[in-house]
């Protein structure tokens, strides 16, 4: 039987996309005939499924993509939160995602994406698609699968970075912060911290005290030490923050003329220690470049679990690895929910034995 699969690429890019779209297409084409099997690339996420932007592809299309970083397909971010909405330019999103499924006559459409991709797969989902979803994110923070494809990638990426901080913080004797992606979750931020020996790790779910954070650096430059390393996730707050919403954060700070949290504490740590302070912002550097061969596999791993799938007809699902094992979850189960670090983490506690403090 003929199937026709429509696939996009949705939200921020990261390393392993290509690999996993790769896997999809080598699995289906394997197991369903390449005769059986007509796969449309739809440009630009979910704003290519509105606007009906697609492409059918051919088998060549996905040699050589399997160490190429970004999206062949392209992605923009679509807020899900907008989805519902018509805006000025009287566009039914959700009567436009349906429509282009049905005038391109898909069986079914995989949805590569975080946790903002998955709830609007759920969405279309509910309206009746054959929906899989495949969990991308260097933040690691879709529930329900212990890792997602471009974590360990950037993960390593990070780590080179503050590892390449060492030498010059300690050449110039200085406390050096590195700003590491990661709004709601530190999964990056913490793992990084671990592997590049920092010596203080801050995220979001732990809220900081900057005396504290203070405190621990003044102890190291007391101790003989004459440099600090200290990964800040871009999304985390103090305890005085943490007591408020996010709006009422947000509009603080911007009183405040703070650009970033990163800059807040470094100014802080300089004030109250006399110590000189910098701030190195890898930023997008994270999301870029090869997939390590961690991803490649990963991500290969996940493909081809979405096209038997796809061969079952088993759909509504979202694939994940769960105790080593690839699997799925339902989308109902997932979709909307975030995995946060938790204080009592493992990997929290094992930071902690080092020495390494969160600032709490």
């Amino acid at each position: 039987m003929k199937r026709r699969i429509g696939i996009l690429t949705s939200g921020g890019d990261c390393p392993g996309l290509n690999a996993t779209i790769r896997g999809v297409a080598k699995a289906c084409y394997e197991m369903l005939g390449t005769e059986n099997v007509e796969i449309v690339g739809i440009s630009d996420g979910y704003y290519g499924l509105i606007h009906n932007i697609c492409k059918e592809m051919s088998p060549d299309d996905f040699s050589g993509i399997l160490t190429r970083g970004g999206t062949i397909l392209g992605t923009k971010r679509q807020p899900f939160k907008m989805m519902k909405v018509i805006g000025d330019d009287n566009v039914d999103k959700v009567k436009n995602m349906k429509k282009t499924y049905q005038d391109q006559k898909l069986d079914c459409l995989l949805t590569l994406g975080g946790n903002g991709t998955h709830k609007t797969s759920k969405l279309l989902a509910d309206e009746g698609l054959n929906v899989i979803g495949l969990p991308k994110t260097i933040d690691n923070d879709i529930f329900g699968t212990d890792v997602t494809f471009g974590f360990h990638t950037a993960v390593d990426i990070a780590t080179d970075a503050l590892d390449r901080l060492h030498t010059t913080a300690n050449s110039h004797s200085r406390i050096l912060l590195c700003e590491i992606m990661g709004n709601k979750a530190g999964w990056l931020t913490l793992s990084a911290g671990i592997a590049g020996g920092a010596d203080i790790i801050l995220i979001p779910e732990i809220p900081y005290d900057i005396d504290k954070v203070c405190k621990s650096v003044q102890k190291r430059s007391e101790s003989g030490k004459n440099f600090s390393i200290v990964a800040v996730a871009e999304g985390c707050f103090d305890k005085e923050e943490a007591k408020m919403k996010k709006k009422e954060r947000t509009r603080l700070r911007q009183e405040a003329g703070i650009t970033t949290a990163t800059n807040r504490i470094a100014a802080q740590i300089q004030q109250k220690t006399g110590l000189e302070a910098r701030v190195c912002v890898p930023g997008h550097m994270l999301r870029g470049g090869s997939p390590s061969a961690y991803d490649r596999v990963l991500a290969t791993q996940f493909g081809v679990y979405a096209a038997e799938l796809i061969r079952e007809e088993h759909y509504g699902m979202s694939v994940a690895k769960v105790g080593g094992t690839i699997t799925a979850n339902k989308l109902d189960d997932i979709a909307g929910k975030t995995k946060f670090v938790s204080p009592d983490d493992q990997l929290v506690q094992t930071a902690r034995n080092l020495g390494i403090s969160f600032g709490d």
